[in-house]
């Protein structure tokens, strides 16, 4: 009889002790909870901040007003945010900028692809953007300008399947400034380098005509 009266004691005592031992996890969790919101409740803050200061940048920037080509630029590094390269945000920046090139609209499709070429790493769609800044250049006539962005593709990106066209254009820029001697042996290389490639056949038609 007393051993039943001691085990009908002890055991809400291992009852009790077992709920105590569930409430201090449970406050541990709660405490750890509240640490990563107070954690994350700062670095939105920060982040707000930055967000608004580099607006504010970005519109004195506007305010003060340059030369075209250096507001490309400038509007393109106030909206460099480090550690942002997904996939979602390149896509959605070049099917905008190729949408305002469509409508003709070459200041804000040259805004968009600067970004693009300014701000993030892709294999794909930056060379695409250094391709159509140069083109739109070309376009404007603004051959140094065109022929830096054709370069850059080429150097950059000596793989990309742009590039042989890329130094075709560099060819037809020193054709357009003057230096057929030059142009020749970039079409040539065009030729030698990419035998295949649609811009060798344009390239060979060019020297062809030059004879």
């Amino acid at each position: 009889m007393k051993i039943l009266f001691t085990v009908l004691f002890t055991v809400p005592l291992y009852v009790n002790s077992q709920e105590v031992d569930a409430s201090d996890i449970l406050f541990l969790k709660i405490q750890e909870l509240e640490g990563e919101l107070a954690s994350l409740r700062s670095e939105l803050e920060s982040q707000a901040y930055l967000i608004e200061k580099l607006l504010n940048e970005e519109s004195v920037q506007v305010d003060d007003g340059s030369s075209s080509d250096t507001e490309i630029a400038s509007e393109a590094n106030t909206f460099r945010f480090e550690g942002i390269n997904d996939s979602k945000s390149i896509e959605e920046v070049y099917d905008q900028a190729i949408a305002e090139l469509n409508d003709k609209d070459y200041q804000a499709a040259k805004q968009s692809f600067a970004y693009l070429a300014d701000n993030f790493n892709d294999d794909e769609k930056i060379p695409l953007s250094l391709f159509w800044l140069g083109e739109i250049l070309l376009l404007e006539s603004n051959l140094d300008e065109s022929e830096k962005f054709f370069q850059r593709l080429a150097t950059d990106f000596p793989d990309h399947w742009r590039t042989p066209l890329a130094h075709k254009k560099i060819g037809d820029i020193l054709m357009m400034s003057g230096e057929p001697e030059a142009a020749k042996i970039k079409y040539q290389f065009v030729i030698q380098a990419f035998p295949d490639n649609t811009a060798s056949s344009l390239a060979l038609q060019l020297l062809e005509n030059m004879e």
